[in-house]
């Protein structure tokens, strides 16, 4: 093993996504190590079969050149779920002439659809990857590191290529909710998944997760996929994410909106997240609307995109009696505006139902804002004693817990937020490639499974 290929692919096409994962990539990549030992690390992309290395990540100031990358990106998930339909139609087919007709067919479509528009687009593209990466040619024995969301990709058979060729393929999991938790989620969302984690099933050496909770997860669904024998022959670790905020600026004004809350003496509680149901802020107005009705001067910010799924729930919000008096809304913050937010607010709510990591409740710790967060195995990893916990099932228990610590001005966490301390994005990304080397040194190549869709 002479190289670890770092895939971004996704935040390569669409670098001004900021949600969960699109930060994880970039200040992955912004950080990456140079070498681990004598293995060189590199960030790649995966574009129309062929991997280039990054040389800029952030976009470049081409407004008609990103338009035209916009819609070619667009086709190619197209052009994807059209080789997905192929797939699962090939897979049902037994007789070999029928696959073969089939094969032909899904060819020549694929062709005219896609493929001539595809050749056009990339083409024109061609005049702008010089200034952002530059193809790199993959070697037997390198370690393509699936770092990205990868299931919004479209790069499996050109995965599959490179693991033929020698090339191990290392899935990084940031969560199973899809799997485990489908109802938070719109069906189109949950199929893609569940078909990506299929393909990654069968297709990586190893499995690099952002938890021990969520490794430990994986390692459980894969022996109950392929068996406990197969599974033991794939590699299982985790590495821990960041903290900073990369995009935050000193010369970047804070929303005013946001500013005027920190006028008033009032405590304000702050809750940070897209807004969609597994984040549950459903319970977090009912605990409030207790603490309120028992007298509590305690003010609820909550600070997100507008995701899926929450439509009844920004309808209570938006007629709710204490909007914009103990109640506040922010759906678009920069990351300026945020730190502001985490330096001022009185504490972090966090009641989600199901969590990879949790990433607001270290963004929010690592600056000394003390965090509450719903009793579940991943906030204990990562908070430790540090948190203070609550009942998913009893919103009492948070209106209790805001309470007490406006009564008594005691957080009520086992121990103080002061003495806790977490790892940057450098020896977060440190941790991603040191752990990966080590494990594909030490592990051979995980067999390839058939593929469907080769007759």
């Amino acid at each position: 093993m002479t190289r670890l290929l770092v895939e971004c692919t996704h935040v390569f096409k669409h670098p001004k996504i900021n949600s969960g994962i699109q930060r994880v990539v970039r200040n992955v990549i912004k950080q990456l190590p140079e070498r681990v030992g004598d293995v060189e690390c590199l960030p790649v992309i995966s574009l129309r079969g062929r991997l280039y290395r990054v040389t800029r990540l952030a976009p470049l100031d081409a407004p008609l050149f990103n338009a035209i990358a916009t819609f070619g990106e667009r086709l190619e998930r197209l052009a994807h779920r059209f080789w997905q339909w192929h797939q699962r139609l090939d897979s049902r087919l037994q007789a070999k002439t029928p696959r073969r007709l089939l094969y032909v067919g899904y060819r020549l479509s694929a062709f005219a659809a896609f493929g001539v528009p595809l050749r056009l687009i990339e083409r024109i593209n061609r005049q702008q990857l010089p200034k952002r990466c530059a193809p790199l040619q993959h070697q037997p024995g390198d370690q393509l590191v699936l770092l990205d969301s990868s299931w919004h990709s479209d790069f499996f058979s050109h995965a599959e290529q490179l693991k033929r060729e020698g090339v191990g393929i290392v899935a990084v999991i940031y969560d199973l909710i899809p799997l485990t938790h489908p109802q938070f989620y719109d069906t189109r969302l949950v199929q893609v998944f569940s078909e990506w984690f299929d393909w990654i099933t069968r297709t990586a050496d190893g499995y690099l997760a952002i938890s021990a909770t969520v490794r430990d997860q994986v390692r459980a669904e894969l022996q109950q996929r392929i068996g406990t024998v197969q599974a033991e022959k794939r590699w299982f670790d985790y590495f821990h994410l960041g903290s900073e905020l990369d995009l935050h600026s000193a010369g970047e004004t804070v929303e005013p909106r946001l500013q005027q809350l920190f006028n008033t003496p009032e405590p304000l509680f702050l809750m940070v997240s897209t807004i969609e149901p597994r984040k549950n802020h459903a319970y977090l107005l009912d605990a409030f609307e207790r603490a309120w009705t028992a007298g509590s001067p305690a003010r609820l910010c909550i600070a997100g995109r507008i995701g899926w799924k929450c439509d009844a729930l920004l309808a209570r919000v938006r007629s709710h009696p204490e909007l914009n008096r103990r109640l506040f809304m922010f759906n678009n913050l920069s990351d300026t505006s945020l730190e502001h937010a985490y330096a001022h607010a009185s504490a972090l709510v966090f009641p989600s139902f199901v969590e990879g990591f949790g990433l607001p409740l270290v963004e929010a710790m690592q600056r000394g804002l003390p965090a509450m967060g719903s009793d579940i195995a991943v906030f204990r990893e990562i908070g430790g004693e540090f948190m203070a916990y609550f009942d998913l099932q009893d919103p009492q228990s948070l209106a209790d817990l805001i309470m007490r610590f406006l009564q008594s001005g005691q957080f009520p966490a086992a121990r103080d937020v002061a003495d806790w301390r977490w790892i940057d994005w450098h020896e977060a990304s440190a941790q991603l490639a040191e752990r990966t080397v080590r494990n594909a040194v030490q592990a051979p190549l995980a067999p390839a499974r058939p593929h469907a869709h080769c007759p």
